[in-house]
């Protein structure tokens, strides 16, 4: 459903502004980032250099939403190349299950159930990276790293530095 809805998105767009194309820059992009936090993302420009971005995070058990503010700077010698960094916040939701092996009868390993935990996390984003427009054609690509704090129901910390590499096609 919210892949229909990016799409009926990026459709409305891309018929009133069309696709950037022959340009370093764009006003909003749609596209997928794989890495730590591997999903769909969105990002849109709202003048200054500064954005707002998107994710919408997979993995086997979990799901994530992550919102993040970015400040991209131009590099003067390379059209279309930016850094960016930035500042923001993810709400994770996981279902967990933890399976132990042991050895049985005549020395064969067996599998048996020892956990099922449900939770939620909260927790801090940064983003430092670099994305390059390619003029020709309406496409960006990113290289990034996306440092994360979080605190989840089950009473623990994670962090870690997620880094990540995104195409996405602007518009």
């Amino acid at each position: 459903m919210l892949i229909v809805a990016f799409a009926a998105f990026g459709s409305s767009q891309l018929q009133a502004q069309g696709p950037a194309i022959n340009t370093p820059n764009y006003r909003t992009a749609i596209g997928l980032r794989a890495g730590g936090t591997s999903g769909l993302t969105i990002k849109h420009f709202m003048g200054n250099g500064n954005a707002i971005e998107g994710i919408i995070g997979a993995w086997p058990n979990a799901l994530s939403v992550t919102g993040l503010y970015e400040w991209h700077v131009p590099q003067p010698n390379a059209s279309g190349l930016k850094w960016y960094y930035g500042i923001g916040a993810h709400a994770t939701f996981y279902n967990d299950r933890y399976y132990y092996y042991r050895e049985g009868r005549n020395g064969r390993p067996y599998r048996y159930y020892r956990y099922v935990g449900n939770g939620a996390g909260i927790g801090i984003d940064g983003i430092l990276g670099l994305e390059y427009k390619i003029p020709p054609i309406p496409f960006a690509i990113s290289l990034d790293l996306k440092p994360f704090v979080e605190f989840n129901t089950n009473q623990n910390i994670y962090m870690a530095f997620d880094p990540g590499l995104g195409i996405k096609f602007t518009f």
